[in-house]
């Protein structure tokens, strides 16, 4: 398992990817379009990624091998999904989590693209994320809601 900064700084290459497609695409296009261009915008950067990943949940003896889908897996370890909506809400950070836990992955990063700005659009997730000390400070957007950034 990678550590917290591993992860810290992967997250933050996700994020001005994302960043980067936004600026030039902005709010208003499908998901599809977004999932489109962050695929390409990582192969540009040379993050590894795996898409529509399909995700099994075990219900007692019951297995369910393509229960849900996740928009891309970075490095094994970060779950991301695109939405492109007007808002982030309870709904879509629970089927993060949901993802996480089934998954296993430590992190998961929400990128709203139908926000006027990124960053406002961002969510990030933790499952049994790793201890240690980091670099990043948080970046609050309105009541618990935070995601981290550089300070830079």
């Amino acid at each position: 398992m990678r550590t917290e900064a591993d992860l810290n700084r992967i997250a933050k290459e996700i994020i001005n990817a994302a960043i980067a497609v936004h600026r030039v695409i902005g709010p208003g296009c499908f998901e599809s379009a977004y999932v489109a261009c962050l695929a390409y915008e990582f192969r540009k950067r040379g993050i590894e990624y795996q898409m529509k990943v399909p995700i099994a949940i075990q219900y007692e003896d019951l297995a369910v091998p393509r229960a849900y889908e996740a928009d891309f897996i970075v490095r094994e370890d970060i779950v991301v999904e695109v939405k492109a909506t007007s808002s982030l809400g309870p709904l879509d950070a629970r089927q993060l989590q949901t993802y996480l836990r089934f998954s296993g992955c430590p992190l998961g990063l929400l990128l709203n693209f139908g926000s006027l700005t990124l960053r406002e659009g961002i969510k990030r997730i933790v499952n049994n994320f790793p201890e240690g000390g980091t670099t990043h400070v948080p970046y609050e957007r309105s009541g618990t809601d935070s995601v981290f950034v550089d300070k830079d």
